[in-house]
């Protein structure tokens, strides 16, 4: 996957967003507790999922 093409991982990000991200019941608890920057946080930082989009992310630009 190291030579895929912009096309290709915004495909692959859109999948991992549909698949896991909407509708995350962890993401829904961190806001409703801390909220919404509490909850952005988590993912960014800890969450697998969020993670592997930084990583897809480093790979666009």
């Amino acid at each position: 996957m190291k030579n895929s093409s912009r096309k290709e991982l915004f495909n692959h990000v859109e999948t991992l967003l549909a698949h896991y991200c909407n509708g995350c019941f962890v993401h829904q608890q961190f806001k409703q507790e801390g909220g919404r920057r509490s909850a952005h946080r988590f993912c960014i930082s800890q969450c697998t999922v969020g993670e592997k989009l930084q990583e897809y992310g480093k790979r666009l630009t």
